[in-house]
């Protein structure tokens, strides 16, 4: 029996360019990139070298703090190139694919025979452990810790975003395996959420808690829906992970490969056809985007147009992404914009603005902010579109001050930096709400852990 999860605060930002449900392959694409920055707080220490040959799925490099947690090839090839910026540090590693892709065999396994630490040795040997992350610090899962519950969000309300409900149809004997697996990894629940009006593979799986969620964005955000259902508190982990990753695990389980290809979507009011396209982990942005893009200047972004990390078409698919955006840029300037009655933007105010009025339109936006940087300013709108119970202004002067006891207390410990993805959009301050937050949480990782 599924719970209900009703959310009310919070703000849909409907967009022009939604995928349309049909799936193409990708061009072809020699060279994949992955980028260390992808996994936030660790350094990385290389496994291979320059020239080394590789199969799909075997180490790249490793977690320099742990040596057990590996990060695998997306493809089997050559290591070509390693990109380096200061103090040598590592920015991008670029393999170039085989044309016969070979995989590293890590055995068939079967979840319900084993315990706990098999399956977290296997998950770590395999690669496949950085999908799993963890509340507090939005951070790769610790696996000395075992979280109090895990929870997957297969609801999707960011602008544009991937409709699960189609990217994992016929994925229903990988998620279930999966899902057998991550029970044996936490004390509690695993907790599944999806739209209350969805038809998710995920609603008939077995040993799951599943919650049904309704309400604007962000009611699909994981930390949304935490808080909803089991709040983090001092001392306590929870781990998350996302529906396509979950596939990824359950077909290792299953086959003994570690597969790397995903549904992703190309959207935006820039992209001349919206669709799907089957894509690998670190894709460059030029296959996913050939000449399927209008004219103009645009500005590409892997993941949504809230949270994602803009790229240029040499650019690749972020690890944890399954949306590529594309929007026009914001670089044209209006005479007293200001002061002139506002008709095809989105605005929480209804001061000279009217998209209050049609809350179905949609909208083609570019990424002008409208504004500069300037201090904050108490207007209420923060708490109008933040669902969860934390006070967002306090707790963002909080980190801008580092006072750690008073960011503690306000609930730092329940919030990643998506979760303040809105406060930033609608804010007239123009202040980077999840840069703020982010460094907040680096802050007390270091000094609390």
């Amino acid at each position: 029996m599924s719970q209900d999860i009703r959310i009310k605060k919070g703000l849909d930002i409907k967009l022009k360019g939604e995928a349309e449900k049909v799936t193409n392959k990708t061009i072809s694409n020699n060279v994949y990139t992955l980028k260390p920055e992808d996994f936030h707080s660790i350094t990385p220490k290389l496994s291979v070298k320059v020239g080394d040959k590789l199969k799909a799925g075997e180490s790249v490099f490793f977690n320099k703090a742990n040596e057990y947690m590996k990060f695998p090839s997306p493809v089997s090839g050559e290591l070509v190139d390693i990109i380096r910026g200061e103090k040598r540090k590592i920015l991008e590693i670029k393999i170039e694919a085989d044309k016969k892709q070979v995989f590293a065999d890590f055995g068939l396994k079967n979840p319900k025979e084993m315990n706990g630490d098999e399956i977290k040795a296997h998950l770590l040997a395999s690669g496949c452990w950085p999908f799993i992350k963890q509340r507090p610090y939005d951070v790769i899962a610790d696996t000395a810790k075992t979280p109090k519950a895990i929870f997957v969000s297969a609801y999707a309300s960011a602008p544009l975003a991937a409709d699960y409900d189609y990217v994992l149809t016929g994925k229903e004997k990988e998620l279930q395996t999966a899902v057998i697996a991550l029970n044996k990894l936490t004390s509690g629940a695993v907790h599944v959420s999806v739209g209350k009006k969805s038809n998710s593979p995920l609603e008939g799986l077995d040993n799951i808690s599943l919650h049904k969620v309704s309400g604007p964005h962000p009611s699909g955000n994981v930390g949304t829906q935490i808080a909803k259902i089991d709040p983090v508190n001092k001392g306590e982990v929870v781990w998350t992970i996302t529906p396509q990753d979950l596939v990824i695990i359950g077909e290792l389980l299953l086959t003994g490969k570690f597969n790397a290809e995903r549904i992703i979507a190309l959207a935006g009011s820039s992209v001349q056809s919206p669709k799907y396209f089957t894509a690998k982990i670190g894709t460059s942005i030029a296959a996913i985007t050939d000449g399927n893009l209008k004219e103009g200047e645009h500005r590409t972004i892997s993941g949504n147009v809230l949270t994602g990390k803009a790229q240029n078409l040499k650019g690749a698919l972020g690890y944890y992404d399954n949306l590529v955006t594309v929007i026009s840029e914001g670089n044209d300037y209006e005479l007293f914009g200001w002061t002139a009655p506002v008709f095809k933007k989105i605005s929480t105010t209804r001061a000279l603005t009217f998209s209050w009025l049609t809350p179905k339109k949609k909208y083609d936006l570019n990424t002008n902010t409208n504004g500069e940087h300037r201090a904050f300013v108490v207007t209420g709108q923060y708490e109008e579109v933040f669902p969860l119970d934390i006070f967002p202004m306090q707790i963002l002067k909080a980190c801008m001050y580092s006072d750690l006891d008073e960011m503690e207390a306000l609930g730092m410990y329940e919030v990643a930096p998506e979760d303040f993805a809105l406060t930033e959009f609608v804010c007239i301050s123009k202040q980077p709400h999840q840069e703020i937050i982010r460094k907040g949480l680096d802050l007390m990782l270091k000094e609390i852990g």
